[in-house]
C-alpha cells in the first residue's frame, strides 16, 4: 500500500498534465447517483480518483486504526475505484468471519499474487471450492495435523538443540548472539525437514533475500489494482519486473526440490517420505478427482516454505523482544522454565503442557504483534447487511487484528505488555474467540497454527532455561528498538541483538 502513495507521488506532475485525468475527474464530479438509499458505514473524506489512498501511511495497520478511533469499528474507505470495508472491533470480526463467512470466504485478485503465487494455485489465495478444499485437505492431512505434528518431534528438538548449542559457542566466544537470525535459520530448517525432506544451509542468505523480498511485494498491491487505467505505472517504477524475477526465482528453487524428489524416488527407495513426497505421489496416483498439475505443488510448496518459515519466527522475535523489554516477565518465565525442568539440562515438548505462563507470554505477544496485522484481505461475494450497514458486492474487506488486539473495551491496559491477563483466561488465538485472532477465523483460518506453536514454545522455553538474556552496551530497555518493517508480515526493522550468558545445572 505504501507503494501505491510514492507511485501517486512520483508521477504527480504526469498525472496533472494528463488530459485523461482531467476527464476522469470530471466525470468523477458530475456523475448521477440514483438508486435506492443505501445505510453506509462512516466514511473519512476522500479525494476524487484516489479515494483514502492519501490516509495510508508507512504502516496502514496503525494508520486505519487511527482512523478507526473516530469512523468507528465498521468503516467504508475507497482506494481508488475499490470499496473497502475496514473492521476493528472483535464483534464486527465475527459477524465476517463466523456469521458472514462464506460471503467473504475468497480473497481479492491482486495482480502480484497472480504472478508469485502461480495464477492463485497455493491454498491462502486460492478461490473456495473444489480445488481449495482438496489442497488444503491434503496439507492438513500429510502436514498440519495433530498426528503429524506430533511425528515431528524429533526434528524440533535436534534443531532447538541445535540453536541452543550456536548460542553457548557464542557466550564461549563472548559474541553477541543476533536472535532474529538464529529464530530465522531454526524454524527455516524445521520446516525444510519437515516438507522439503533436508535443511537448504547453503542456501539461507539467499532464500531468506528472496523471503523477504517476496512478502514485501505481497505486503504491496499494484497501483493497477486499485485503478486499473493506470497499471502501466507498475512497469514504469519497476515493480512488475521485481516481482518477476522474484516469481523466477523461487520457481527455479521450487522446481530444483522436485526434480531432486523425483530423482530419489527413481533410486533406492529407501528413504523417509517428506510432504513433497506426498505431493507427487498424490499426483501420479491421480487421487483427488481432477490432475494436479506440476505448478500447483510448487504452489503448495512455496506457501508451506514462506508462511512456516516467517510467520513462525516473526512470532519469536517479538515475544523475545517483549520479554528483553520487561525483565519481571521474562525472570517470571525463566523460573517455571526451570522448575518445570526439575534439574534437566533441557526441556522437552512433554514439559510445555505444564509452562502456562509460557503460553500467557505467547498469546500476550499475538495481542500485540499479529504476524499479519491485517490478516489476508477478503472480498465480499454479493450484497449483504453487517451490523444494519449495507456492504456492496465487491468490496475489499480489511480485519485489522492488530487493532483489535489494543481495543480498550475488551483489554484493559491495551498497550502494555502484561502476560499475566491471559492466566486464568480461556480467550485463545484459535478462531473461536474474536478478540484475538492473528490467524484469521473460520474456514479460511490458517491450518498451521499447531506446527507453529510447538515450533515456539520449544524454542522459547529452552531459551529462557538455558541463558540469562540483557541487551549490549549496558542499554535500558526503553533503548529497545520497536520500529517495525514494512511488508505482508511484520517484523522488527533491526535485527534483535542480545547477551547471553550460560547458565549452570
Amino acid at each position: 500500500m505504501l507503494n501505491l502513495l510514492q507511485l501517486l507521488g512520483q508521477h504527480e506532475i504526469l498525472l496533472i498534465s494528463c488530459p485523461l485525468f482531467f476527464t476522469l475527474l470530471v466525470i468523477f464530479l458530475i456523475r448521477p447517483t440514483g438508486g435506492r438509499k443505501l445505510n453506509l458505514p462512516p466514511s473519512p473524506a476522500k479525494l476524487p480518483i484516489i479515494g483514502n489512498l492519501h490516509k495510508l501511511g508507512r504502516y496502514p495497520h496503525r494508520s486505519l486504526y487511527v482512523l478507526a478511533q473516530r469512523f468507528g469499528p465498521l468503516m467504508l474507505l475507497r482506494f481508488g475505484n475499490v470499496p473497502v470495508l475496514v473492521v476493528s472491533s472483535a464483534d464486527a470480526a465475527c459477524e465476517i468471519k463466523k456469521t458472514h463467512d462464506l460471503t467473504f470466504i475468497n480473497g481479492p485478485k491482486f495482480s502480484v499474487a497472480k504472478k508469485l503465487l502461480y495464477d492463485y494455485k497455493d491454498v491462502a489465495s486460492a478461490p473456495y471450492g473444489e480445488y481449495w478444499r482438496q489442497m488444503r485437505s491434503i496439507c492438513v492431512l500429510n502436514l498440519l495435523s495433530n498426528k503429524m505434528v506430533k511425528s515431528y518431534r524429533a526434528i524440533r528438538e535436534e534443531e532447538t538443540a541445535l540453536a541452543m548449542a550456536c548460542i553457548k559457542r557464542y557466550c564461549s566466544s563472548g559474541l553477541l548472539v543476533n536472535l532474529t537470525e538464529l529464530f530465522s535459520a531454526t524454524t527455516n530448517n524445521v520446516i525444510c525437514r519437515i516438507a522439503l525432506g533436508r535443511k537448504y544451509n547453503e542456501d539461507t542468505n539467499k532464500f531468506k533475500k528472496l523471503l523477504s523480498e517476496f512478502l514485501e511485494l505481497l505486503g504491496t498491491p499494484s497501483i493497477g489494482d486499485y485503478l486499473p487505467w493506470l497499471a502501466w505505472l507498475s512497469h514504469v517504477n519497476g515493480f512488475n519486473a521485481r516481482a518477476d524475477k522474484v516469481a523466477k526465482e523461487f520457481d527455479e528453487f521450487l522446481d530444483g526440490v522436485i526434480e531432486e524428489h523425483l530423482n530419489r524416488r527413481n533410486g533406492d527407495g529407501n528413504d523417509q517420505k517428506d510432504f513433497v513426497d506426498v505431493l507427487l505421489e498424490i499426483q501420479k496416483q491421480d487421487s483427488v478427482g481432477f490432475p494436479i498439475e506440476r505448478n500447483s505443488i510448487k504452489a503448495i510448496i512455496l506457501d508451506v516454505f514462506s508462511a512456516g518459515t516467517d510467520t513462525t519466527f516473526t512470532v519469536l522475535e517479538w515475544a523475545m523482544t517483549e520479554l528483553l523489554r520487561h525483565p519481571k516477565a521474562i525472570k517470571e518465565l525463566q523460573n517455571e522454565a526451570r522448575k518445570v525442568a526439575g534439574g534437566k539440562s533441557s526441556i522437552s515438548e512433554d514439559d510445555l503442557h505444564n509452562m502456562h505462563y509460557l503460553k500467557a507470554v505467547i498469546k500476550e505477544t499475538l495481542r500485540l504483534h499479529p504476524p499479519i496485522p491485517t490478516l489476508l484481505p477478503r472480498v465480499s461475494t454479493k450484497d449483504v447487511k453487517i451490523n444494519g450497514y449495507d456492504i456492496a458486492e465487491g468490496t475489499l474487506v480489511i480485519i485489522n487484528a492488530w487493532a483489535i488486539g489494543r481495543d480498550p473495551s475488551t483489554w484493559e491496559k491495551p498497550e502494555e505488555f502484561l502476560p499475566d491477563r491471559f492466566l486464568n483466561n480461556p480467550i485463545d488465538f484459535k478462531g473461536q474467540h474474536f478478540e484475538l485472532i492473528p490467524f484469521g477465523s473460520g474456514r479460511r483460518i490458517c491450518p498451521g497454527i499447531l506446527l507453529a506453536m510447538h515450533i515456539n514454545e520449544l524454542l522459547l522455553a529452552n531459551l529462557v532455561h538455558k541463558f540469562d538474556w540483557s541487551l549490549p552496551g549496558g542499554a535500558s530497555e526503553k533503548d529497545l528498538d520497536m520500529t517495525e518493517c514494512t511488508g505482508l508480515t511484520i517484523h522488527k526493522s533491526s535485527p534483535l541483538i542480545a547477551i547471553a550468558n550460560q547458565c549452570p545445572f
